[in-house]
């Protein structure tokens, strides 16, 4: 088709979209309050919905009061129901799709529900307004004219109950129309190879030819595949390999320690990077402008929101609030009733709003993902950034990180143990360690205070990661590509005794 016939195309839809994006701009409360109504009226013959009487709630008060806040282990039971067989559980429309998430908060993975409503009405839907927000603000874009390298996940059948579960990334692949097949590469086959160490080569194999103008996926694992397409052919960048790429489109993990990595794979100025947020349960927040980190919150796609505050989560003082009464710059815990089925439901993710009109939101962390051993509150967002800036000082490049906290014992005070993989060291660690610690410090009041004078916490301490032990650890745990992620932080020591053996064990 035609560039011309195409842009034609997407510009129509675009001012149609536009035009819906600005009504719930404008109208956020009265757009959630409808929505979730809309929800309650089509689920009230449910046997969730018969449970709470959703027929007989007509305010958020009742709507808060008669339905309970939900972790995945509470819901549960009623998921592997559904995954057996059993209908009209939590959701009234057959529901036989199961995004199998990453497991980084739980040993066990999850399944959570994907109902038609959700993939058309929130995830499509949200590929759609990408692309729309992308081309109203970069009118001279050529992207149409190639094809969007794709990193997805994998399908697996689930016994023999024509459920069906895998990354969300790969349900969405092999759900989508036949059109999109064309601008899309590589190939659903290649998408959805279960390996990744035979889907890697498979996809450079299929695309390194191509006319590639955008690219979307999880930085970490993009970054491994850029690589290795180096690696294949030679190159220096990967304008020398897809000289017309213009866009990259990333999620699942913070872009801020990767972003000085990427301006070297892809050497031009106008080079866009556009963010989104979306997980295995709905597709939550675009970036909507460029150049820019916050992120839209998207009121129309079959999502409640509710928000619980950190500094009242998991305590006896813990309160749920609606959209209508979130502040600026405070951390939530994000809290989602959605067109899946999923009611109340905890997600596990924190965001901060850095705007109320239109409402944008910057993503700044897990609610089990922060170490707050000693009253410090560090979060990924923190360590993310220091990481960036540190990095940065010392024309230095991360792969990835993991950090624990060193319990006191005795007279002996704590700290937080870091663990580094390095693709290009910085020459003095020391140093580096000093301006990571005193760089948190500066982003975290509460870190600096028990830093201040070694009071409660000494220096942080780190540990270089040998090549590749990452990778390694990931693939010992069957979580090598898709969106898979290293946890960065948490409370507890495991995932940094387990990757420390990883590495005594490699070495």
């Amino acid at each position: 088709m035609a560039l011309p016939i195409i842009n034609s195309i997407a510009t129509w839809i675009l001012k149609k979209r536009i035009h819906q994006i600005e009504l719930f701009i404008k109208y956020p409360n009265e757009v959630q309050e409808e929505l979730l109504f809309n929800l309650l009226k089509t689920a009230e013959n449910t046997v969730v919905g018969k449970e709470h009487e959703f027929s007989s709630i007509k305010n958020y008060k009742t709507f808060s009061e008669r339905v309970p806040v939900s972790t995945y282990e509470e819901l549960a039971p009623m998921i592997k129901q559904t995954r057996k067989g059993a209908q009209n559980v939590f959701w009234p429309t057959n529901i036989k799709w199961f995004a199998k998430s990453s497991g980084t908060t739980n040993a066990k993975s999850k399944f959570i529900p994907v109902s038609n409503e959700a993939l058309e009405g929130c995830h499509y839907k949200a590929s759609k307004d990408l692309l729309c927000l992308y081309l109203n603000n970069n009118e001279n874009s050529q992207m149409f004219v190639g094809k969007s390298l794709r990193l997805g996940g994998s399908k697996q059948m689930y016994e023999n109950n024509n459920t069906f579960f895998g990354d969300l990334s790969a349900i969405l692949i092999d759900n989508m129309p036949v059109w999109a097949e064309f601008s899309s590469t590589p190939s659903s086959r290649v998408s959805l190879m279960s390996d990744w160490e035979t889907k890697l080569p498979a996809i450079i194999n299929e695309t390194i030819n191509e006319n590639v103008t955008s690219l979307a996926g999880v930085p970490s694992w993009m970054l491994v595949l850029l690589n290795k397409a180096l690696e294949e052919t030679g190159k220096e960048n990967m304008l020398e390999i897809w000289p017309n790429a213009e866009v990259y489109f990333h999620g699942g993990v913070n872009f801020e320690p990767y972003k000085e990595q990427y301006k070297k794979l892809f050497p031009k100025d106008n080079f866009k990077y556009y963010e989104i947020y979306n997980a295995s349960e709905g597709f939550f927040g675009i970036q909507d402008l460029n150049n820019s980190s916050e992120l839209l919150l998207m009121l129309d796609y079959g999502i409640f929101y509710e928000f619980i505050p950190m500094d009242t989560f998991g305590t006896k003082n813990q309160k749920v609030i609606p959209l209508s009464e979130v502040e600026l710059f405070k951390n939530y815990a994000i809290v989602i009733t959605t067109n899946s089925g999923l009611w109340r439901y905890l997600i596990g993710d924190t965001i901060r709003f850095t705007s109320l009109s239109p409402h944008r939101i910057m993503v700044t962390g897990r609610t089990k993902h922060h170490i707050n051993v000693f009253g410090e509150e560090l979060m990924v967002e923190n360590t993310d950034k220091a990481i960036a800036v540190t990095c940065a000082a010392f024309n230095c490049e991360v792969i990835d990180y993991t950090v624990a906290p060193i319990f006191m014992e005795g007279k002996e005070k704590g700290a937080h143990e870091w663990i580094i993989e390095f693709k290009k060291k910085p020459e003095d660690i020391e140093k580096f360690s000093i301006l990571l610690d005193n760089t948190l410090q500066e982003l975290n009041s509460d870190y600096e205070a028990k830093r201040s004078n070694n009071i409660t916490l000494n220096p942080l301490r780190i540990n270089i990661a040998s090549e590749g032990l990452f990778y390694n650890w990931l693939k010992n745990q069957n979580k090598l590509g898709g969106q898979n992620k290293v946890p960065r932080l948490s409370n507890e020591r495991n995932y940094l005794e387990s990757i420390l053996a990883t590495q005594e064990h490699l070495t």
